[in-house]
């Protein structure tokens, strides 16, 4: 089942950075002008839009659910990106720089996804859509408290960690709704 899982996710991830990289054509790197708290009240946005389909069961905007999960995966990379940037770094970057930071925090995350799941013992395929939208949403305001306390917390991981969760569990969601299967 892991061999699966990894097949899964990367075809998955695949399918994110396109849209990514495309839109990184269409607009630039428009996207470093957000502070991480801008990015995680957009997440916070994308994550209730879909709580709010699934508890009304309908929708008025096109956009589907499974497009809200592709950007709650992109904008979590788009954060951690933005951690690892110096301050100084320019607004405006080259596209295939854009890639290679892309590619690194996938990575990144997908390293810590197969340690996770081979403790849990891949948990998350039991899990409803909906419970993990519900966990999303907690861990983004468990993002939001730490960065109102300026990242002075006593115990938690931080947001990095969060931003990891959250990207994880939407992968696992766009699995479970047979994206790139």
């Amino acid at each position: 089942m892991e061999n699966q899982t990894q097949q899964q996710y990367d075809r998955v991830i695949a399918q994110c950075r396109t849209l990514f990289l495309a839109k990184t054509h269409d607009y630039g790197t428009a996207w470093r002008i957000l502070r991480l708290p801008s990015i995680t009240d957009q997440l916070y946005i994308k994550a209730q839009r879909i709580r709010s389909i699934q508890e009304k069961g309908t929708q008025l905007v096109a956009d589907g659910v499974e497009d809200e999960f592709v950007a709650i995966v992109n904008y979590c990379l788009i954060a951690l990106m933005q951690l690892r940037l110096p301050t100084d770094a320019p607004l405006d970057l080259e596209a295939v720089a854009v890639g290679r930071a892309y590619d690194e925090q996938v990575e990144e995350n997908r390293q810590l996804l197969f340690a996770k799941n081979h403790d849990y013992g891949e948990a998350w395929r039991q899990m409803r859509i909906e419970s993990i939208t519900d966990i999303i949403l907690m861990k983004l305001h468990r993002t939001k408290q730490i960065e109102d306390l300026g990242g002075q917390t006593k115990v938690s991981e931080g947001v990095e960690a969060n931003y990891r969760d959250m990207l994880n569990y939407a992968v696992f969601v766009l699995i479970k709704m047979d994206r790139g299967n």
